[in-house]
């Protein structure tokens, strides 16, 4: 433990002038008397370590000195390309990792370089989570990120709908995180690749054996097809409506971007309104949706769920009166 804060700090004073204990301290997340400790050390050892005293003062290193631990390794390297999604990393348990590679490559640059990682950090982020909820990560998400990183197999137990738990031998091929929830792909029985939820995982034990990679696999392409085909085999029937131009403009919003997409319209009447025909899951969902649209839209069909919205728009006219 002591012996990797000691080299993070010497790749922290590597890759900048000069710290202060207090920074130090925070970046190490230890105490300034730890760091003035360790500082001691590393000075023992023969690592030109400087304090300047006074008010401004810190530590830094003396003489250009350069360690020759900048070199990355393949799970530092494999980490260092998840830095801009920290939450994912904090969950997988590669925070640390990731954390000691950008060190490395900070340490590495020219110093009139070293600015550029926090410069991008300010700049850019990417939030993966949706808004209004925050869902936990999966307390199985850290060993089940491990077997996809080192192409292990894991025998799982797992929640699928009311058949209660079942059993399987997976070879973990890659995790995708979306909207705050994580799935995993994996191939069962070196046959065909499925997802997974994360969360009804009950149980995660290696299975002792490596799987060789199918070096076809293409993860963004899969979660691409899958996802397109999960939406699709969503759509158990169909309303048509009648929308005004304003309408058809909210319409993705209401109904969701690849369903407004599979939508088919006629041409616009007399009063510039646009008759359509939209896939749906359910009269019920239907309904929800159809209510966003307020006055702009008008349900054609099927016959019960025109009524139904009828209603609702004679409540809401009562309630304003």
């Amino acid at each position: 433990m002591r012996a990797a804060r000691l080299i993070r700090m010497v790749l922290l004073l590597q890759a900048r002038v000069s710290m202060t204990a207090a920074e130090l301290a925070r970046e190490l997340e230890v105490s300034e008397r730890t760091v003035t400790r360790d500082a001691q050390a590393l000075s023992a050892a023969g690592v030109p370590v400087y304090a300047d005293r006074g008010r401004s003062g810190g530590y830094r290193l003396v003489g250009g000195y350069r360690t020759g631990l900048t070199g990355l390794g393949r799970g530092e390297a494999e980490a260092l390309f998840l830095s801009g999604v920290p939450g994912a990393l904090r969950d997988m348990g590669l925070a640390d990792t990731a954390s000691t590679a950008r060190l490395k490559v900070s340490a590495a640059l020219l110093p009139a370089l070293r600015g550029a990682a926090g410069s991008a950090e300010q700049r850019f982020h990417l939030d993966a989570p949706g808004w209004f909820h925050d869902e936990p990560a999966p307390e199985l998400l850290a060993p089940v990120a491990d077997a996809v990183w080192n192409d292990r197999r894991i025998a799982v137990r797992y929640r699928r709908g009311g058949a209660g738990e079942v059993e399987r031998v997976l070879e973990p091929y890659g995790l995708v995180l979306k909207a705050g929830v994580w799935y995993l792909c994996a191939r069962v029985d070196a046959g065909a690749h499925r997802v997974y939820r994360l969360d009804r995982f009950t149980a995660v034990e290696a299975d002792g054996g490596r799987f060789v990679r199918d070096g076809a696999f293409d993860l963004p392409g899969f979660w691409e097809q899958r996802a397109a085909q999960f939406v699709r085999a969503l759509w158990r029937t169909s309303v048509t409506l009648r929308l005004s131009p304003e309408g058809v403009a909210r319409l993705r919003y209401a109904v969701g971007p690849a369903a407004a997409g599979e939508a088919t319209a006629g041409e616009p009447d007399g009063e510039g309104w646009v008759t359509v025909t939209v896939p749906t899951e359910s009269e019920e969902v239907a309904y929800t949706q159809v209510l966003v649209l307020g006055p702009e839209v008008e349900v054609l069909a099927p016959a019960g769920l025109r009524e139904r919205c009828a209603g609702a728009a004679r409540r809401a006219a009562a309630r304003y009166r």
